[in-house]
């Protein structure tokens, strides 16, 4: 037997395919640690403008003295909270793994993302009972002017929040704080709300304030039934088709690589974490194998920036 021979697809499967290798390159832990700063960054950006939001509006309810816009000050001061939870995963996740956690916390982002959806329903229920009630009793709104800058104030500050969460979260993979940018576009529409029912109000017609909130509560609750869908689909593992085939399109495009057996893929935190079996020539050496897992793994981290880990699995290609 040659030493070309005894180098082959037995020794090698004797050394790979027993365990695999899941290589986490420091590459990838500097990326994901980024990730989860830049979610922090944002957070901590957002919450201040929240508040900044939250706060002008406090100032117009005391020259205004309206009560419905106090309401919704409180709501905007308490919604902004709700980037706690956010913020918390995100520390928690740069958390590294450990004996009782062996895949690490990236999971608590997705438990807040289902923390905050339940807030958005909770807004939407809000409205709702307000909007009714209004509907039934009748709507009273003084100092109209006062108000409608208010509500003005409100919208744009949670939609540029929304704006720029939405945009964070999609930067770096996180379902959570997207979820958490729709919640703060809710509360721009609720601000919008109350300066449609001021213009109704300035007009003489009290009823449209009520049915303008009526209308917000349902589109609330199609952004819940959305963000409740996203989130549901990442805690079941569900990923977007194209990661995964993207994944096997670039192994099968690496030299060497015979055939890609199976590819998996799932988000964890903002992360993708994936599993690749590959088919390689019987006679290729050990050493030729690790030269080729090296390109292929060069080649998926090029393709899939938001990739935390790659586990590849090595079988022997089927000679017909």
């Amino acid at each position: 037997m040659s030493g070309r021979e005894h180098g082959g697809i037995v020794h090698l499967l004797s050394h790979l395919l027993p365990f695999g290798h899941a290589h986490e390159s420091h590459e990838g832990v500097d990326e994901a640690l980024e990730a989860s700063e830049e979610g922090i960054r944002a957070l901590k950006i957002s919450l201040v403008g929240l508040m900044l939001t939250a706060l002008l509006q406090l100032l117009v309810v005391v020259f205004s003295g309206s009560v419905a816009l106090l309401a919704d000050t409180i709501h905007n001061f308490g919604d902004s909270l709700t980037s706690l939870p956010l913020w918390l995963a995100f520390a928690l996740g740069k958390k590294a793994a450990d004996r009782a956690h062996t895949y690490g916390y990236g999971r608590a982002e997705d438990l807040a993302g289902v923390a905050i959806v339940a807030v958005i329903f909770f807004s939407a229920c809000v409205a709702a009972y307000e909007s009714i009630e209004r509907l039934i009793h009748g709507s009273e709104v003084s100092n109209v002017g006062w108000v409608a800058l208010a509500a003005v104030i409100g919208f744009l500050g949670n939609e540029l929040v929304a704006q720029f969460r939405i945009g964070v979260g999609k930067k770096i993979g996180s379902a959570a704080m997207v979820a958490d940018g729709q919640h703060a576009r809710v509360d721009g529409f609720t601000s919008l709300a109350v300066l449609v029912g001021a213009g109704g109000v300035w007009l003489g017609y009290p009823v449209v304030d009520p049915i303008v909130g009526i209308l917000i509560t349902i589109a609330i609750l199609f952004i819940v039934r959305d963000s409740a869908l996203s989130m549901w689909r990442r805690m079941m593992d569900a990923i977007e088709p194209e990661i995964p085939e993207t994944i096997g399109r670039v192994c099968g495009r690496v030299p060497g690589v015979e055939g890609v057996e199976s590819v998996r893929a799932r988000w964890v935190g903002h992360r993708v974490h994936s599993e690749v079996c590959v088919l390689l020539p019987p006679a290729m050496t050990l050493e030729e194998a690790r030269e080729v897992e090296r390109r292929l793994r060069e080649a998926v981290r090029e393709a899939m920036p938001k990739l935390g880990r790659l586990v590849v699995e090595i079988a022997p290609a089927r000679r017909r």
